[in-house]
């Protein structure tokens, strides 16, 4: 009977010690009551803390979680309904607060952080709603995060996964791109057409300066030109003065016969000319050159270098001088 006793209070004994040992997981911590009101925290390990008098409160993780933010509609600031949803990091500081200052840790960072949501993509225009997650996120992240500290909460990131606006604003956007990419590619089209304008008449420009340029030039040779004939026509008429000042007639028939000559072979070359009727007799014309002879040999002369007339009576200019205009008298 002793025996059955003594055994039975060992047993007592070792279900007490194991009922009063804690052994707590790392990244938790155990909150401890006496009588139903807190006293300490259990950290991750072996704790003993006896049993009947003292239990475990809470169970806190202590690790960094995520909390995903179911999808939802929300109103934007100019009346249009966009769908959106997104995710929540945060991790406990302070056990006790988070056990105690807040019965539902999860639920109430749910609806914190949906109302918040609501409030900051409200005010907001949807182009701003979908330009903008970066600043809507950091807003959600200061707002919820200041609104967590009581519970010992640390709201550590806030990200919009995705916004979806409806259909018919997808469709009225992808328009208003389409035309926003046409207008820049008229207005550069525009552009380079103005730009082509401008070069092709600054190129037209260019090439009316210098063909001015070279009607100028073209001109200032053509008088140089005209200017220098005039005065090359001069010198010959200066030096054929003189030649028949100081050669007599001989020089004079010479002319008149060069020129006499060119006007027959004018006659030979006109394309209206079918017959070419010469109004001079031969022995004119053998008279003609006979001179043009005499005019060569004196000039070539040794003893008659300066051309000066002979004591050979010349023979009259007349007489070498062809007859215009011969008829039946002239021949007679």
């Amino acid at each position: 009977m002793l025996t059955t006793i003594a055994a039975l209070l060992l047993v007592l004994v070792l279900f007490y010690l194991m009922s009063s040992i804690k052994i707590v997981r790392q990244g938790y911590q155990y909150t401890i009551e006496h009588f139903g009101r807190y006293t300490t925290t259990a950290s991750p390990g072996f704790n003993f803390y006896p049993a009947f008098f003292y239990r475990v409160g809470r169970k806190v993780n202590m690790m960094e979680q995520v909390i995903d933010i179911p999808g939802q509609e929300i109103i934007t600031k100019d009346n249009a309904i966009v769908s959106t949803d997104g995710v929540v990091f945060f991790q406990v500081l302070d056990a006790p607060k988070a056990a105690y200052e807040v019965s539902d840790l999860y639920v109430a960072l749910l609806q914190l952080t949906t109302t918040n949501l609501r409030t900051v993509m409200g005010s907001m225009d949807l182009d701003e709603t979908l330009s903008k997650r970066d600043e809507i996120n950091a807003r959600l992240l200061s707002v919820v995060d200041h609104a967590t500290v009581p519970w010992g909460v640390k709201i550590t990131r806030v990200e919009i996964k995705d916004i979806r606006p409806p259909a018919d604003i997808v469709s009225a956007m992808g328009r208003q791109m389409k035309a926003e990419r046409e207008k820049r590619a008229n207005i550069l089209e525009a552009e380079g057409s103005r730009a082509s304008e401008i070069l092709r008449a600054e190129g037209q420009k260019q090439a009316r300066i210098l063909e001015a340029e070279g009607r100028r030039e073209s001109a200032y040779r053509d008088a140089e030109a005209r200017e220098r004939a005039a005065e090359a026509e001069a010198r010959a008429t200066q030096v054929v003065s003189e030649a028949i000042e100081s050669g007599g007639t001989q020089s004079l028939n010479y002319f008149i016969a060069q020129k006499y000559v060119e006007a027959v072979g004018k006659f030979a070359t006109s394309p209206n000319a079918k017959t070419i009727l010469f109004p001079v007799e031969a022995t004119q014309l053998i008279g003609t050159l006979g001179g043009i002879g005499e005019l060569a040999r004196d000039a070539l002369s040794p003893q008659n270098p300066t051309g000066a007339k002979k004591d050979k009576p010349a023979r009259d200019a007349t007489a070498s001088v062809p007859r215009i205009g011969g008829g039946a008298a002239d021949q007679e």
